[in-house]
């Protein structure tokens, strides 16, 4: 009967970033049916939408192949909550095998040798074993990169707001395309992303602490608003009983310090607020980098005692331009001014 049907096997893979021979790449394996997100939404499709992302079914200690197109296969093993990673250097240049904006187009699988696979089989929860993913290698006309916060940076979220309601009322009760972008903002990152010649393709990373339930929620917002395709980088969001090991540093420093290390020879303009700790995020990895950080920016937020500790930092910082921006079109000044952009 329908309502006994088991949802199938999938492979959700997240757009990440790798280096010239090192692959890092993240995904999860579910029994789940794929999310459908669309434009002009009802609400009850919204909400039935948001129970599905935060309703996940994890298939735990899944074996996971992947298959690059040169034919090359690695394998890896996901956690008990279905995150898997493939964290490795492996001896084959990766830019050989990307399209003209620097993506690497990647295929997952289960292990069909698993004897977990071949119960799920029999079960007829596998209705496809090939799911596609792509992880960006910057093309060798990148100038300079570009790191971003998502929440009240480029999209209006709330996060100063008390208890923050007006998170969980966007993120709950909104579709992507009601979402608001800050005004302006799709306009610099496209201006940034191509640089002073006009298709430089600096590559765009962006950073949030939202859970990875939201990834397809933020990579349609991210698209239907006309911003820069790039990775987008969330976290597994921990639960009182969650036994995953703790990030000896915060997510957001975390991925700071491994896009720095995947690219070393490259300088980065990191974009933030002034609501949250971006400030001494960004802060920290400039002193620690103070050669490779070209500027901070970071937006202004409706906040006083926020606000004023954060003009405190930018005064007294030295190592790099840190501007706090209340509109798009001052960052753009700054940057067309020091030669970034057209």
């Amino acid at each position: 009967m329908a309502f006994l049907k088991r949802d199938p096997w999938i492979l959700d893979v997240y757009r990440t970033y790798s280096g010239k021979t090192h692959l890092y790449v993240r995904g999860r394996a579910l029994e789940d049916q794929p999310l459908k997100h669309y434009e002009q939404q009802t609400f009850y499709q919204t909400l039935r939408n948001t129970w599905r992302t935060f309703k996940t079914d994890e298939i735990r200690n899944a074996l996971v192949v992947l298959t690059l197109s040169n034919g090359k296969q690695f394998e890896t093993v996901a956690d008990h909550e279905g995150y898997f990673l493939f964290d490795i250097t492996i001896d084959t240049y990766l830019q050989d095998l990307t399209d003209q904006e620097g993506y690497l187009d990647i295929s997952v699988k289960f292990d069909e040798d698993n004897s977990a696979f071949a119960k799920a089989k029999k079960q007829k929860r596998i209705a496809k074993n090939n799911f596609s993913g792509e992880t960006l290698i910057p093309p060798n006309c990148s100038v300079y990169g570009v790191i971003s916060d998502i929440d009240d940076t480029i999209m209006h979220t709330g996060v100063t707001s008390f208890l923050k309601i007006r998170v969980a009322f966007n993120t709950f009760f909104k579709n992507y395309d009601r979402r608001l972008p800050l005004k302006g903002a799709a306009n610099l990152y496209q201006l940034l992303h191509r640089g002073t010649s006009g298709k430089d393709q600096n590559p765009m990373f962006y950073l949030s602490n939202s859970p990875w339930n939201l990834y397809k929620y933020l990579e349609k917002f991210l698209d239907f608003h006309g911003f820069p395709k790039g990775p987008i980088l969330l976290r597994d969001f921990p639960t009182p009983w969650d036994r995953t090991p703790k990030l000896k540093r915060p997510h957001k420093v975390h991925e700071l310090l491994n896009i720095l290390k995947h690219y070393p020879e490259m300088s980065f303009i990191l974009i933030g607020d002034s609501g949250e700790h971006d400030v001494d995020y960004y802060k920290d990895v400039a002193e620690k980098y103070p050669d490779r950080i070209m500027a901070i920016y970071l937006r202004s937020v409706d906040h006083e005692k926020k606000m004023a500790r954060v003009k405190s930092i930018a005064d007294s910082f030295t190592i790099c331009p840190m501007l706090l921006v209340q509109e798009s079109t001052e960052a753009v000044k700054h940057a067309r001014e020091m030669g970034w952009i057209v």
